[in-house]
């Protein structure tokens, strides 16, 4: 387990939900990835995102799906792409990325509480 941290921490971390628009192979990456384009809606937009999910997803598969992501991160540059937000996900027993999700559709945007 990771050190303690305050509620004041947690709430400084802004986690929202939004819905993969896109999503295509990223070739140019260090390790299997897709580039993601989620819409996190009006207040916030369409944000790009580069995520080593390719074990258990296909681009097919991403677009429509609802995903959590720290919206708050300054963006990365990762090759080609500047990566905006951070998509969440946990590694299954093998290291590959299974992504978090919403277990109802809600609207983009709305933050974790």
């Amino acid at each position: 387990m990771s050190e303690e941290i305050t509620y004041a921490d947690f709430e400084r971390v802004d986690i929202r939900v939004g819905t993969i628009v896109e999503a295509s192979p990223f070739p140019e990456a260090r390790k299997p990835a897709f580039k993601l384009v989620i819409d996190f809606g009006p207040e916030i937009g369409m944000k790009k995102s580069s995520a080593q999910i390719t074990v258990h997803y296909t681009p097919e598969s991403l677009v429509g799906r609802q995903v959590l992501a720290v919206v708050n991160f300054p963006p990365r540059q990762i090759g080609p792409v500047r990566s905006e937000v951070l998509t969440l996900g946990f590694e299954d027993e093998n290291g590959a990325i299974v992504l978090a999700a919403v277990e109802q559709t809600v609207p983009n945007g709305r933050k974790m509480m």
